[in-house]
C-alpha cells in the first residue's frame, strides 16, 4: 500500500464520524398530499447547478438514483432521460425547471419527478486543514398535477484527521499530507451518497415506503404520518 493510500484510509473512519454527529431531529413532514397521490415511479431530473464547480451535476447525479429506488420506487435509469429530454430540447436543466412538470409526465410516463439543486460543492483549503462542502436541495412534484409532494435540503462537511502518533512534529507533517490529498482529490462522490441516502430514507423526513418494498408499503404511517 501507498503512502497516499494509507493516509487516505487512516482519514476516511473519520467521515463517518463526523457524520454520525448527534443532532435533535426535527418535527415529522406532513405526508397528506403524497400519500393521496401515492407516486409508484420517480423520474429524477439533471441537476441545476448553483455552484462554480462544472463537474458538480455528473457525479452527483451518479450517487441519486439508487437511494431512491431502495426506498422502493421505479426509478427512471438517468442516462435514458437525459436522452429524451435532449431530444424534446430541454438539454438546458433550466428550461426542465421552467417547464411545466405535467410535460414531464406525458413524455415520460412518470407519477412524480425529482428536481434537484446542486447550492454547495467545494473544498476549502486552511494552512494545515481541507474541508469539502457539499448542499443540495430535493423537491417531487406530481407529474399529474405539478403540486409539490415532499421536499428536503441535506449539507455535509468532511475534514480530514491524520491519527496520532504521539510525536508532535510527524503528527503535523502527517496533518498537512492528509490536508494536501483531501484539497487535490476532495471526497466529493462519499458526501454526496451519504446526504442523498439521508434525503431519501431519514425516518419523518425522507420518503414513505413505496410499492416495491412490500413488507413496508403503507405500513408506515407512524414514521411517516398524515395530518
Amino acid at each position: 500500500m501507498t503512502m497516499r493510500s494509507l493516509l487516505r484510509t487512516i482519514a476516511l473512519p473519520v467521515l463517518a464520524l463526523g457524520l454520525a454527529a448527534c443532532v435533535t431531529p426535527p418535527e415529522p413532514k406532513d405526508y397528506s398530499d403524497f400519500r393521496q397521490e401515492d407516486p409508484h415511479s420517480i423520474l429524477v431530473l439533471p441537476a441545476l447547478n448553483n455552484t462554480v464547480a462544472v463537474e458538480a451535476p455528473e457525479f452527483f447525479l451518479s450517487t441519486i438514483s439508487r437511494p431512491f429506488a431502495l426506498r422502493g420506487y421505479y426509478v427512471f435509469p438517468a442516462n435514458m432521460v437525459k436522452s429524451v429530454l435532449e431530444e424534446d430540447g430541454l438539454s438546458d436543466p433550466s428550461l426542465i425547471y421552467q417547464a411545466d412538470t405535467r410535460r414531464l409526465g406525458n413524455l415520460f410516463g412518470c407519477d412524480a419527478a425529482l428536481y434537484l439543486s446542486i447550492d454547495k460543492w467545494e473544498s476549502q483549503y486552511v494552512v494545515l486543514a481541507t474541508q469539502t462542502n457539499v448542499k443540495f436541495n430535493y423537491e417531487l412534484r406530481s407529474c399529474e398535477t405539478g403540486d409539490v409532494l415532499w421536499q428536503d435540503t441535506r449539507a455535509m462537511s468532511y475534514s480530514p484527521q491524520a491519527s496520532s502518533s504521539g510525536n508532535p512534529l510527524a503528527d503535523l507533517l502527517a496533518q498537512a499530507v492528509v490536508a494536501a490529498i483531501e484539497k487535490g482529490m476532495p471526497n466529493y462522490i462519499p458526501l454526496a451518497q451519504q446526504a442523498n441516502m439521508l434525503a431519501a430514507s431519514t425516518v419523518g423526513q425522507g420518503l414513505p415506503a413505496g410499492p416495491y418494498r412490500e413488507e413496508a408499503y403503507k405500513k408506515d404511517l407512524e414514521a411517516f404520518p398524515v395530518r
